[in-house]
């Protein structure tokens, strides 16, 4: 059997070919197969567990993020609390003179809320008569907007005048009138922190605002008439600004809107392309902010990113514009005062735009809550509010005033006129009441936004494509243009209509974004159509830059995906 085992060997050999020590059969060995087992296990554990380790880390430098700013405000209230209480002692000037060491907040809350606040009327009265009549200097944060919610008979005339005028005025208004503000604001509003049940993956916190009252009445402004000063002075008056911190938006796309909250002056919403809304609050009178949260408001069909936002006039929600393409939804609204386990972003049914972009949505500044929109179809829609915020009816006010897209859209205060400016040149006033074309501009370039003036009714202005010109100012009496504004671009020629503009509070300034990373400051008095400053704000183009009602700040946005926080001095 040896034998013939061994005999045969070579006919083997000789029949098959030969294989080549990568080519021959390996031999099945368990021993191996155990070993490569054991090391795929491993190889998964390790996977599993650096998984695990960059999740904790993320968690665990979540929850330092949310320690240091609680930190941040307790030390911020409790310095603004000490300063009141000892303001209150030397009011009273008996017993409570000397604030205490440690305060106790529930106290200190009970003695602000016992106490009247300075009447901020009397303080602005004295202004013009103690302060230097100086060409440099902008006040912005002495106008009354800012007091809007404090409630009627909370204020009473100042016990004391300052030995210095205006100087201490200044001085004293932000830790006094302006606390007592905020403290009153927060007062009718229960602030909840919840977890976020958006459809965003990330697990954020949000800000819950619920107003405990009935709605309050938006109060009217008072008019100012600021058109005999316009393009009136030799020079211009500087605005002394300071860049004093960029943010990172964490938004992952560009940047599309900014906006104050309009009912609490310590929240902005920033808006982006990747469809997520941010609110932040403002820290240390404007030096720093930090997100409250992150909301995803991707519309449902075609997942669009708003184009444009605005909020409701109490402060309690914010609406988006999307498009009409597709059946998609056309307005939602982040509502702020919905509790835990509910839907914080609602759509509306109704889609009265035809096709394409909306591109503007604006809240007419009218006793009725109502807001307007401005699409591609050439349409402009007017939505009334009826009694739940949730549902809103749109009437078409026209669709065939403009030749081509609605660009921008506004109110006027004095009278219910909606203005509309079109990519055809033309800027049309339509008066709701009487259901017809006010007046009409023509202009020689496309339009691409309209902005009311805050102070003079009668005063507005036009964005145009127009090199040199971009900025024109109209009076609605004259129905005439009564100046120009404009600046040079050096990174491009091109006119973009993402770039916006704001009109200070007290409607003597506007500021405007540029392909170039500035931010153009105009002052309206001045005879020349040139900015009369230009701050370098950013490393790329600027968006826009919109002033802040209540505190000397501009907050500004970039392609550079930052926030900038920019201080007036």
């Amino acid at each position: 059997m040896q034998a013939r085992i061994i005999s045969s060997e070579p006919i083997l050999r000789k029949n098959c070919p030969a294989l080549s020590p990568n080519q021959r059969p390996k031999e099945s060995n368990g021993r191996e197969e155990e070993e490569e087992e054991e090391e795929d296990s491993i190889e998964e554990q390790k996977v599993a567990l650096i998984a695990l380790i960059e999740h904790r880390s993320r968690e665990l430098q979540h929850l330092k993020q949310r320690i240091s700013y609680y930190q941040t405000q307790l030390v911020e209230a409790e310095k603004r609390l000490e300063e009141s209480q000892v303001k209150l002692g030397r009011l009273g000037g008996k017993g409570n003179a000397t604030a205490p060491n440690k305060p106790s907040v529930e106290n200190g809350i009970k003695n602000v809320k016992g106490r009247k606040s300075p009447s901020p009327v009397r303080a602005n009265e004295a202004s013009p008569r103690s302060q230097p009549q100086s060409g440099t200097e902008l006040v912005v944060p002495k106008v009354p907007q800012p007091l809007k919610l404090v409630r009627p008979g909370s204020a009473r005339p100042s016990s004391s005048t300052p030995s210095n005028g205006v100087a201490n005025a200044e001085v004293e208004k932000p830790s006094s009138v302006a606390d007592v503000k905020v403290e009153k604001s927060y007062s009718d509003m229960n602030v909840k922190m919840e977890r976020s049940h958006s459809s965003s993956s990330s697990d954020v916190e949000v800000i819950e605002i619920q107003d405990r009252g009935t709605k309050t009445k938006i109060e009217q402004k008072e008019h100012k008439e600021l058109v005999p000063l316009v393009s009136r002075s030799s020079s211009p008056c500087t605005v002394h600004c300071h860049t004093s911190n960029h943010i990172p938006s964490q938004h992952k796309r560009k940047l599309r809107s900014v906006a104050v909250c309009p009912a609490n002056d310590q929240l902005f919403v920033s808006s982006a392309l990747d469809g997520m809304v941010h609110l932040w609050q403002l820290q240390a009178q404007g030096s720093g902010a930090s997100i409250l949260s992150t909301t995803d408001c991707m519309s449902p069909l075609q997942r669009r990113w708003p184009e444009d936002i605005a909020w409701h006039p109490l402060g309690n929600s914010l609406f988006s514009a999307y498009t009409a393409d597709s059946g998609d939804s056309q307005i939602s609204i982040l509502n702020l005062n919905k509790t835990q386990g509910r839907a914080r972003v609602t759509f509306l049914d109704d889609k009265p735009h035809i096709k394409g972009t909306i591109n503007s949505i604006e809240f007419m500044p009218w006793e009725n809550t109502c807001f307007v929109t401005g699409c591609n179809d050439h349409g402009v829609v007017l939505w009334n509010e009826k009694d739940d915020e949730s549902l809103w009816k749109p009437e078409t006010l026209h669709r065939n005033l403009h030749s081509s897209a609605v660009m921008g859209v506004a109110g006027m205060q004095q009278k219910q006129i909606v203005l509309s400016a079109g990519a055809d040149k033309r800027i049309v006033g339509f008066d709701v009441q009487v259901g017809r074309a006010d007046f009409k501009h023509q202009l020689d370039s496309k339009c691409m936004s309209v902005l009311p003036n805050p102070c003079d009714f009668n005063l507005f202005m036009v964005q145009t494509g127009t090199h040199g010109k971009q900025l024109r100012l109209f009076d609605i009496r004259q129905q005439m243009e009564i100046h120009s504004l404009g600046f040079k671009q050096e990174s491009s020629d091109s006119q973009s209509a993402l770039t916006n503009q704001a009109w200070s509070p007290d409607g003597l300034y506007l500021t405007s974004g540029s392909v170039d990373p500035v931010i153009h400051i105009f002052d309206i008095r001045y005879n020349y159509n040139k900015p009369s400053q230009s701050i370098k704000a950013h490393q790329k183009r600027v968006f826009k830059a919109v002033w802040h009602y209540s505190l000397p700040l501009l907050i500004s946005i970039s392609s550079d995906l930052h926030i900038g926080l920019h201080k007036i001095i």
